[in-house]
């Protein structure tokens, strides 16, 4: 069958999105191609955008827009500059953001320790936050990343990173989820709900 190399670069692309896998990727570029007057035509003007006038912060690594460097998160005089957030994707920023209740400063490690995906120390952004932790007042370090293996080495090794510094090293509370309930949980989930529990 003949192939059209420009649309098996775009479906490549498209499958090494999270939570796309090939045959989505698939669909998606072929719904793109037949819809080039409409929906490729914005999904193109949308992505210009977010490459011209999307970045990170070079301070610590969010969402910001390039003509606002260092980030709004940072410059922000209102926002407890002794407690930062360290996480692992620009996103979760958002989500954190989005919660509601932090009033601190970020840090974006970039990803996590994942030596079968090439993520190792060099990768993630430690050296920069070893240099926070000299440079600015710090006083509490919240480790919010995810409850997967990676992550958990990951977190361990950001706690030996800190262990020189004099600074409180604490991580979110992980239970089970509103509106949820102990038969929906797994084990890990469960595991730290009951360790983490609080007075009632």
């Amino acid at each position: 069958m003949k192939t059209f190399p420009p649309l098996d670069k775009a479906i490549l692309c498209f499958s090494k999105l999270p939570g796309i896998g090939r045959r989505s990727a698939e669909r998606m570029a072929m719904k793109l191609v037949g819809d080039q007057a409409g929906l490729l035509k914005d999904l193109i003007a949308a992505l210009q955008g977010v490459a011209e006038q999307i970045g990170c912060c070079s301070r610590c690594g969010a969402l910001t827009s390039r003509d606002q460097d260092p980030c709004r998160f940072c410059t922000d005089t209102t926002r407890d500059g002794a407690v930062l957030c360290v996480v692992e994707e620009p996103s979760d920023v958002l989500q954190i953001e989005n919660a509601g209740g932090y009033r601190g400063r970020y840090h974006v490690l970039m990803g996590k320790l994942s030596p079968m995906q090439g993520m190792g120390t060099d990768q993630l952004r430690l050296d920069a936050l070893a240099l926070r932790l000299k440079s600015e007042p710090i006083q509490e370090v919240i480790l919010a990343l995810n409850a997967d293996v990676e992550s958990e080495a990951t977190a361990n090794m950001i706690r030996d990173l800190l262990a020189g510094h004099a600074v409180k090293l604490t991580r979110p509370a992980m239970g089970i989820p509103a509106g949820s309930g102990i038969a929906y949980s797994d084990a890990v989930t469960l595991a730290r709900a009951i360790a983490s529990r609080q007075p009632f």
